[in-house]
């Protein structure tokens, strides 16, 4: 009995001995992944940009769980940004300018820096979040990415499963639009901040515009540099419109997309929201999509491609923590205070 009551007492002592060296070197410190500490201050950070987002002030136990959650992301991007590291994946200078500038270039300087203000991150910052992305990305491509195949009996076993998803109901027109406004809109941006302001300023710009595509200019690329809708970024791309939201639309719309080959571009169109030239990527029929269509095989590929990524990126996640020594101070504390923290370290 006595050996038992002694190692009982050595016992309770090597417990208190494990959990005061769990103890956050102090209290700004939430968590440590392999001895790099996340602060207090970087959750906050990203848990602000997301309550603004969401526009809901959250209550007490909702801000802790966002909170766990953000850290959480945090931790799993430091465990792959060191990865990274050790296989010399890091991306170079050069890189992270080019991704810096690609960020930067569909606001004013004046925007970018209110933009920055408004995440409280200054150039040097987001540089910084940059080649931690970058590097990842990298790390994910080669050791994720590289590593999936699929082959041709993967995509006809899907198809085989899905046919139902391949049967076209009504007929589909694939479109991308470059819209020119009469008036100021700062919520629209274009690579070249172009933003046409009156009437004239407009029609000037949607002559300029014709010309320029009838010149054999990409459509795309004309659409990311000068539309003034919020489709500019992915070249005006409308994706495919069924043939009954294309009845619901401006008659002059339906009528210029009716009139389109696949490749053909429209004359501009006024409406009263200011112009739009139209671009007829494809039009599809409605009825079975078979399996010899490259379209088809192509949209199956990548779906099984996204799925098989989803999954072996949260193993490789997964077993990363299992091969680091990660310590959460944030869970600790929620969990033994039986998620009773004071009310201002959940809602700052």
């Amino acid at each position: 009995m006595k050996r038992i009551a002694l190692f009982g007492a050595f016992l309770a002592c090597a417990l208190t001995i494990s959990c005061r060296s769990q103890q956050a070197p102090n209290q700004n410190v939430w968590a440590t992944v392999n001895g790099t500490e996340i602060n207090r201050a970087e959750v906050d950070k990203y848990y602000r940009s997301r309550v603004q987002a969401q526009g809901a002030v959250p209550s007490h136990d909702e801000a802790l769980s966002l909170k766990l959650s953000i850290l959480d992301q945090l931790i799993d991007n430091e465990l792959l940004y060191q990865r990274a590291k050790t296989l010399n994946l890091i991306a170079t200078d050069s890189e992270v300018q080019d991704k810096f500038n690609q960020s930067k270039a569909p606001f004013t300087e004046d925007e970018f820096q209110s933009k920055l203000k408004e995440n409280g991150l200054t150039v040097d910052d987001l540089k910084t979040e940059i080649r931690r992305e970058l590097s990842i990305e990298k790390l994910m491509n080669r050791e994720v990415v590289a590593k999936i195949t699929i082959s041709d009996a993967d995509v006809a076993d899907f198809y085989a499963k899905n046919q139902a998803q391949f049967n076209v109901a009504e007929p589909q027109y694939h479109v991308a639009q470059i819209v020119v406004t009469p008036h100021p809109d700062p919520g629209i941006h274009n690579r070249k901040n172009d933003d046409a302001t009156t009437p004239e300023q407009a029609k000037r710009k949607v002559e300029m515009l014709e010309q320029q595509l009838a010149a054999g200019a990409d459509f795309a690329q004309e659409a990311m540099d000068y539309s003034e809708d919020a489709n500019s970024s992915n070249g005006g791309d409308l994706g495919f419109i069924p043939q009954s939201s294309l009845n619901q639309t401006d008659a002059a719309l339906k009528t210029a997309v009716l009139a389109l080959q696949p490749g053909q571009v429209s004359k501009p169109i006024e409406l009263k929201d200011g112009y739009h030239i139209i671009k007829l990527i494809a039009r599809e029929p409605a009825g079975q999509r078979l399996l010899s269509d490259p379209q088809v095989q192509q949209s199956i590929r990548t779906t099984l491609q996204n799925r098989r990524e989803q999954l072996l990126r949260a193993a490789y996640v997964s077993t990363a923590r299992d091969q680091a020594h990660v310590v959460n101070y944030l869970a600790k504390e929620v969990l033994e205070s039986a998620g009773k923290l004071p009310s201002d370290d959940a809602t700052n």
